[in-house]
């Protein structure tokens, strides 16, 4: 069976186009200042093995789906973490420290943003607690424990953890670095979102090509609002914006449909993990309800497809290690070319380079492996 006839069913689960629709540089450089963006810049690369992360030319799916250009920016290359989040949590420490060794990190993690942190503490000497949920794998939790971090295991969800992350903080005098913010709290999510925006610069240095579409896969908005403030700051043109978030865990999606941020109820957690919130951050809210496109679900099913297809350099020529939070740009984008409707008002077509965001390597490797092997059985027939 042919690429082409082995994605021609993938499909979305539900999708909006933003009728508020309307990108000011000028609105959203408030909300996240040049500043804040230029600093991040200029402090993240100086830092011991920094290196621009890939930008995969995904060639073999471009023909497929008549696209002139698909990039995939391969985030498992960032630093030692695997993740996009090394640029976030990490910087968080590095400015609210101040140089100071004598204080005591926290942090509430549903896995990659805790390992940021953690990375970050020890690369400064200092010590760090991570709280964590129930739902959080065994293998995440080790990773974190790796960069010599306490960990805390809280029942319930990922809010249950993050309650406990304050409480114990504010009684022992421990400084938070989060990256969900509230009318309370924004220095700091608006510190690791200055450190996202370094992939968009990047990206800009990195092709001569203008990027017309950026898919962005949304938990509660952090990344997503980065890379948006990134294309205010460093994109001369400026692309379709398109968010893309599990069916059952669309909290942006349901927010930009309401007209206000709207907590939803999850009835059943995606596979996608860092993906499965139910309440958008104040800041990402900010951004994105002006400047989003267009907001995407999908489902599970084709995560382990698209976890081995990348690997078996079914979309490049290149092997690419991509986790399950990684999979959702490129499912989005083949369900997006899939329907006729989106793809018409998205203008996808041969002119059309197209940004996807591969923000996490095989940082749970139980489970990448577990992923990959179910979508091996299926790639077996695909040539």
């Amino acid at each position: 069976m042919k690429l082409k006839s082995k994605i021609s069913n993938w499909n979305v689960s539900k999708f909006i186009f933003n009728r508020e629709y309307k990108f000011s540089r000028k609105d959203i450089l408030k909300y996240l200042p040049k500043s804040y963006m230029e600093n991040a810049y200029s402090s993240i690369t100086k830092w011991n093995n920094y290196s621009k992360t890939p930008l995969i030319s995904l060639n073999k799916l471009s023909g497929e789906l008549d696209i002139g250009n698909i990039f995939y920016k391969d985030e498992s290359k960032r630093f030692n973490l695997k993740s996009f989040k090394a640029l976030g949590g990490a910087y968080a420490v590095d400015i609210i420290s101040k140089g100071m060794k004598n204080i005591t990190i926290s942090s509430a993690t549903a896995g990659n943003h805790g390992r940021s942190v953690a990375w970050g503490a020890k690369r400064l000497g200092l010590n760090c607690k991570i709280f964590i949920s129930q739902n959080v794998s065994k293998a995440r939790e080790k990773t974190i424990e790796e960069f010599g971090a306490k960990i805390f295991r809280v029942k319930g969800n990922y809010e249950n953890s993050l309650k406990e992350c304050m409480k114990k903080s504010k009684l022992n005098k421990w400084k938070i670095v989060q990256d969900v913010s509230t009318r309370n709290y924004k220095f700091v999510p608006k510190l690791t979102m200055a450190g996202y925006s370094i992939m968009i610069k990047e990206t800009s240095l990195q092709t001569n090509k203008y990027i017309t579409h950026i898919f962005l896969q949304a938990g509660v908005g952090g990344m997503a609002a980065g890379a948006v403030a990134g294309v205010a700051r460093y994109f001369k043109r400026i692309p379709k914006i398109i968010i893309v978030e599990p069916e059952n865990a669309a909290c942006v999606l349901k927010s930009i449909e309401k007209g206000k941020m709207t907590k939803i109820k999850i009835s059943k957690e995606s596979i996608m993990g860092g993906m499965s919130c139910n309440k958008m951050s104040l800041i990402p809210w900010q951004i994105l309800k002006n400047t989003a496109n267009c907001c995407l679900t999908i489902s599970d099913k084709k995560v382990p497809d698209t976890i081995t297809m990348l690997a078996k350099k079914s979309f490049s020529d290149k092997k690419i290690v991509g986790g399950e939070c990684s999979a959702p740009g490129v499912i989005s984008l083949i369900s997006a070319c899939n329907n006729k409707k989106i793809r018409y008002k998205l203008n996808l077509g041969k002119k059309s380079n197209v940004l996807l965001i591969g923000c996490e390597g095989d940082v749970d490797k139980k489970l990448y492996k577990i992923l990959y092997k179910k979508g091996l059985k299926k790639f077996n027939n695909v040539k």
